[in-house]
């Protein structure tokens, strides 16, 4: 397990019982401060839980190395646990809207204001998870970890719409007793838009789709330093878990030997493994060009 990895896991680590412990604080101050919107936050911070957990078992399940069913590794595992983190959301953000409305329905007491110091605390705290889990996210080129990053931001917007709508209905009085409700409603859409920003990225990763246009160009200037290549051709690149393959076409001299075409292609690969640590191996088709000579 390399360092990426470790990183990796010990920021879902951080999530899980981050989400644990604001769960628990949300749901009791709801209960007794009759926010219903605290309450679908807690909702959605304890199915935060289940899929931090989701994402920590396909980061241990992708770093498995390659095996002879698997010649390419285990990291698109990564990817699949980001479409479960994504079924989370869209489950939580369809019960909290859900919930809502059931609540602007029915008529209930005032939150209580001390409901808002809680949600404040919660707000810069999950902002923090947020920015600590996307770093990491970002570190480790890691999917389902960015994805993890996200839920974070999500639950601290949704915290700061009920932060938002209770403030109105203590300070509005009577008439405004559903606003923390409306806020929990608003919150939701934006869960669910979240949840399409999320799984863009991490379908395109299992579809092999063309999207590391700056890699691509950092391997074609290594690859053109090295002697004996002329130029390079065709270049791809698709993602494993926190890893990388590329398919790389040079161009050298026509008329060299195979056993020198052969050494070329070996300090090309060399050098894009040095330069390119999170490239984790290299398939280099040796093209000939008479016009280079």
């Amino acid at each position: 397990m390399n360092q990426n990895t470790n990183e990796a896991i010990k920021a879902s680590w951080l999530s899980i019982l981050g989400n644990a412990v604001l769960a628990v604080a949300k749901f009791v101050t709801g209960i007794f401060g009759n926010s219903y919107a605290l309450i679908a936050d807690a909702i959605e911070s304890t199915t935060d839980v289940f899929s931090s957990f989701l994402v920590l078992l396909g980061l241990k399940y992708s770093s498995k190395p390659p095996d002879e069913n698997h010649p390419y590794g285990h990291g698109k595992a990564e990817p699949l646990m980001t479409f479960a983190v994504v079924g989370f959301l869209i489950v939580s953000a369809t019960v909290i809207a859900y919930e809502s409305i059931q609540h602007i329905k029915t008529p209930h007491k005032v939150p209580e204001p001390y409901t808002l110091i809680v949600l404040g605390a919660i707000v810069i705290i999950k902002e923090y998870f947020y920015r600590k889990v996307s770093k990491k996210g970002n570190e480790t080129k890691s999917t389902s970890l960015k994805a993890d990053a996200w839920h974070h931001r999500s639950d601290a917007i949704t915290s700061l719409m009920a932060f938002i709508g209770i403030s109105i209905a203590l300070f509005m009085g009577k008439g405004y007793e559903t606003a923390d409700d409306w806020a929990a409603l608003f919150a939701s859409g934006f869960i669910i838009y979240n949840a399409y920003l999320i799984l863009r990225p991490a379908l395109g990763e299992i579809m092999d789709e063309h999207m590391y246009d700056d890699m691509i160009a950092d391997i074609r200037k290594v690859s053109i330093k090295v002697p004996g290549v002329l130029d390079t051709e065709k270049c791809y690149v698709r993602k494993t878990g926190m890893i990388y393959h590329v398919d790389l076409h040079i161009i050298v001299n026509a008329h060299i030997s195979v056993k020198e075409g052969h050494d070329i292609a070996h300090r090309v690969k060399n050098e894009l493994l040095t330069h390119l640590p999170e490239i984790f191996d290299v398939l280099i088709h040796v093209e000939p060009n008479v016009e280079y000579e």
